[in-house]
């Protein structure tokens, strides 16, 4: 393998703190990026991230948060739609669309045996047949070995506690002060729009470069 593969967590809008980080990241024509979903919403500008992430020819796993709006604009059904994706909704340009629409659910680098993922994985099945309402959503399994949302079901174990691999999971989706590191994955979303950090997992080194949050942008 060329070059390094880079992991980076939830930006959720925050297209600032996200060009800091790609600045601080020094990336070369062999590396290659591959953003954790959740690319837009409740931050500043969803547009100028989706810009971003076009112009370092980044692979974008698809998160909840695109597939709503993406659920949304197909069916004008407004229980997709909470407020906040509204300013969104609205300023999203066609080639922003399109973007959308091209991402793929997985990422999976078999030299590594390492797979990236927004939400996670059910620990029960093959991860390469479980659906996106699984694999962008998960949080935490119930007691019938469901996923659920972590404020739904506090007190349920992390998928990430009972996934024994292989293979390693890079995830997303369930914000952390601090980075959720075991045996088997990691979890990167550090909450850079709750006002945390936008962090970086770079492989195949497997080291974390972080970049604090200017403000706290949501809610």
């Amino acid at each position: 393998m060329n070059g390094r593969l880079i992991a980076i967590g939830d930006i959720h809008g925050c297209h600032l703190e996200f060009a800091e980080l790609l600045t601080q990241l020094e990336l070369t024509r062999d590396d290659r990026l591959v953003l954790l979903g959740d690319l837009v919403n409740r931050g500043p500008d969803s547009c100028k991230v989706i810009d971003l992430a076009r112009a370092y020819r980044a692979t974008a796993l698809l998160g909840n948060h695109e597939l709503r709006l993406l659920k949304y604009r197909r069916s004008h059904d407004e229980k997709y739609l909470k407020e906040h994706d509204r300013e969104t909704f609205a300023r999203l340009q066609p080639e922003d669309w399109a973007f959308m629409e091209a991402m793929p659910l997985t990422f999976e680098e078999p030299e590594l045996n390492v797979v990236f993922v927004h939400g996670g994985f059910l620990p029960a099945g093959p991860w390469q047949k479980q659906p996106a309402e699984v694999v962008t959503r998960i949080q935490v399994v119930d007691r019938d070995g469901r996923p659920a949302k972590r404020a739904d079901l506090p007190d349920a174990p992390a998928w990430a506690d009972l996934w024994s691999g292989p293979p390693f999971v890079v995830y997303g989706h369930t914000p952390r002060p601090e980075i959720y590191k075991l045996k088997w994955s990691v979890g990167i979303d550090t909450g850079c729009v709750l006002g945390g950090s936008l962090t970086a997992f770079v492989l195949p080194e497997k080291h974390f470069i972080q970049v604090k949050a200017r403000q706290r942008y949501w809610p």
